[in-house]
């Protein structure tokens, strides 16, 4: 059964990268404050993997996470109203805005 999950990357202080099986569909900029704070990139999930998670504060340091630790949703309309929930924050000035899946971790 195809599940989707979400991939979260802060410009500054870490990156996910998608893996083998992971089939990305599309991604999304949180801007807040003028600025971007984080990345999402939606991903499907035909079978389980694993999730490289890169630590960019100057540690180098390097993780490779089972993608069971991640949250994982039945469909993409659930995805994305996680995605919402995740960036509503009372009533500070933030939005999403769709960038190209491909260039997720690109500036």
């Amino acid at each position: 059964m195809t599940t989707y999950v979400i991939l979260t990357s802060k410009p500054g202080q870490f990156r996910t990268e998608p893996s083998d099986g992971l089939v990305p569909v599309e991604a999304w900029d949180y801007h807040c404050d003028g600025r971007v704070r984080a990345r999402f990139l939606v991903a499907e999930l035909p079978a389980p993997t694993r999730v490289r998670v890169i630590d960019e504060s100057g540690q180098d340091t390097v993780n490779s996470v089972p993608s069971k630790f991640l949250e994982s949703f039945a469909d993409l309309e659930s995805a994305r109203r996680e995605l919402r929930n995740l960036c509503s924050y009372g009533s500070t000035r933030a939005e999403l805005r769709p960038r190209d899946p491909a260039a997720f971790n690109t500036p």
